[in-house]
């Protein structure tokens, strides 16, 4: 319109961007002259001057920016469910959040870095660490979210608040390691893990690494366990005398004023949040979790660095190619294996008698309501007078099982290999779908051959020395754990597809399947890896050591192996992969991979 200011048109464009941004349609912005905040899908920023100054436009927009990165990828509910009680640990675990949806947000985008940055220069300039003189003055939720900022992103902090950040950097650095964070940083469950961990580690909470029954929380403790219902209630009275917590700027809790208006919109806020998205976690929505807990501690830091990630990607099949194309590679892929059919069935309907054996039926018997118990029919005839009998079955814990296939994308397994492969994880993910057991089918290459965009900022750098991965990597989603597998069958076809094998680069590729692994919800977690050997990529190999992948590799598989919860199998196709993995066979035959893959399925699912 032509009388709007040059100040409705920046905030149409700051509401449009932040829309984007959260994948928020709904999402409404407003100026204020007040602490910028978040309310739901309200956001405030600070209102610049008329003039727009470049300063205040920059603050305006990190702000619209963080509150937009934090609708998109952070979980109130599962946030309020694990955080501490104690005010100190409550706050440096809502900082360290806040830096860890940062992060996750502006990886691969500068200008949201910049406004970010820019935002925090803001924050600090009244931070108290920017006053402090002593370990004592320095507020731990700054100082940890800056560390963690670090870690993730490695940006350094802010100038003012460089001085009163070195008081307590080797402090927080003897206690615990926050390296281990970057591993989990597109996980909120596993990244609370790790924070609980982290301030268990600084002495700032004790117990466990989740609350007790953190995700249990529903219908079931409240009406077995009348205790904790009346201790619930005395904790909400609590609450509500002291004001709930309300995220500021700063990333901190804080607590929010008393006033009546605002307990009601924070009331509306806290119920869009439990609503979330149908759809965001299957076809059932956000339904009740598990505590997350590794049996032993995190990964540690490895020697080994990628020299970018801005080019690497995580991509559907689909996003690769066309659907018409898709079914065309799909109709390839099974006239060429054709002959494989009938003796690839044989084995899938062999794996389901064997995994349908294990689920031993159990049965509550002389129900009102449920299946006619025929055994007990006699009774009925001699005597007229008695009820019908039913019985009902019970649930079993077997199908509390999540299996993800992790495929070599690479050119070596160019050929009937990737084709043996393929087929393979079509029908084992159909076998076991059948079975209740829900499959994840994930594969693994580069972008491009010899380094891609990755070695051109490293010769444009001026080729530094060790320089760590060298090579754009693509990892690729063909079907999602909660997807069906009618609607993933074509996305298999994309492994013939001339020109998608390039390099591998095993090692983070098992760390990324590992991490989507943690992230769900079932008990039993199992990763099978399908390789022809070790990793390779040239660009990487040619500028570090020989040895560079396969000792990142083998510190990841001993990791896993050793500390993880996930059970890791191992096929390797002509070359002998025993020597990485502990649980691995090897295979000089491609024809052999179906039958392989079966055997090793079932044989995890035998009980010990």
């Amino acid at each position: 319109m032509a009388t709007d200011t040059p100040l409705d048109r920046f905030k149409a464009v700051l509401t449009g961007t932040a829309r984007a941004i959260a994948e928020e349609p709904e999402l409404d912005l407003g100026f204020t002259a007040d602490t910028p905040a978040q309310s739901g899908k309200h956001i405030k920023v600070p209102m610049p001057a008329r003039t727009l100054p470049a300063d205040q436009v920059a603050e305006a927009r990190g702000f619209s920016d963080g509150f937009a990165l934090r609708l998109k990828h952070h979980d109130s509910a599962l946030h309020q469910r694990h955080a501490p009680a104690e005010a100190v640990a409550r706050s440096v675990f809502d900082a360290v959040e806040g830096a860890r949806v940062e992060a996750l947000g502006s990886r691969g985008y500068a200008g949201i870095t910049d406004n970010l940055a820019q935002a925090l220069d803001v924050r600090m300039r009244s931070d108290p660490i920017t006053r402090a003189r002593s370990r004592e003055e320095v507020p731990l939720a700054t100082a940890l979210s800056l560390l963690v900022r670090e870690r993730l992103t490695g940006l350094e902090a802010p100038a003012a608040a460089a001085p009163g950040l070195a008081l307590v950097r080797d402090w927080i650095d003897q206690r615990t390691d926050l390296s281990s964070l970057a591993l989990a940083l597109d996980d909120q469950r596993a990244f609370q893990s790790l924070a609980m961990k982290m301030l268990e580690e600084l002495e700032l909470v004790e117990g466990e690494v989740l609350p007790e029954n953190a995700d249990e929380g529903g219908s079931e403790d409240e009406g077995t366990d009348e205790q904790q219902q009346d201790e619930g209630e005395e904790d909400e009275q609590q609450d509500g005398g002291e004001g709930e917590a309300e995220v500021d700027a700063r990333g901190e809790s804080q607590p929010a004023d008393s006033d009546e208006g605002e307990g009601e919109e924070s009331g509306e806020e806290s119920m869009s949040d439990l609503d979330g998205e149908p759809g965001d976690d299957g076809d059932d929505g956000m339904q009740p979790v598990r505590p997350n807990r590794p049996n032993s501690d995190f990964m540690p830091q490895f020697e080994y660095k990628p020299w970018t990630t801005q080019f690497d990607e995580v991509v559907a099949a689909t996003d690769l190619c066309d659907a018409e194309e898709l079914a065309r590679l799909r109709g390839y892929l099974d006239q060429q294996l054709a002959h494989l059919q009938s003796a690839v069935s044989k084995l899938a309907n062999r794996l389901q008698r064997r995994l349908m054996a294990q689920q031993s039926r159990a049965w509550d018997f002389d129900q009102d309501e449920g299946m006619l118990d025929a055994a007990r029919l006699a009774r009925v005839v001699v005597t007229p007078g008695q009820s019908l009998s039913y019985k009902i079955e019970r649930e079993t814990d077997f199908r509390d099982t999540v299996v993800t296939l992790l495929i070599d994308n690479s050119g070596s397994m160019r050929g009937r290999p990737i084709g043996i492969a393929a087929i393979s994880a079509d029908i084992l993910a159909r076998t076991l779908e059948r079975c209740g057991v829900k499959t994840e089918i994930l594969g693994f290459t580069t972008r491009a051959w010899k380094g891609g965009q990755a070695r051109e900022t490293w010769l444009a750098a001026g080729r530094p020395p060790q320089p760590g991965r060298l090579n754009d990597i693509r990892h690729i989603v063909y079907k999602k754990a909660d997807e069906p597998w009618r609607r993933a069958r074509t996305n298999l076809g994309l492994m013939m597809r001339e020109g998608l094998l390039k390099e591998n680069i095993d090692g983070e590729a098992l760390l990324w399947a590992h991490s989507r692994l943690l992230a769900r919800p079932e008990e039993r977690r199992i990763l099978m890896v399908i390789s022809d050997g070790a990793p390779v990529d040239d660009s990487t190999l040619s500028v570090n050591s020989g040895s560079y992948l396969e000792r990142h590799l083998r510190q990841v598989i001993g990791w896993i192996e050793a500390k993880s919860p996930v059970e890791l199998v191992a096929i390797g196709i002509g070359h002998d992969v025993t020597r990485y993995y502990a649980r691995a066979v090897t295979i000089m035959d491609a024809e052999q991979l179906g039958g392989t893959i079966i055997e090793q399925l079932a044989s995890l699912f035998d009980t010990p």
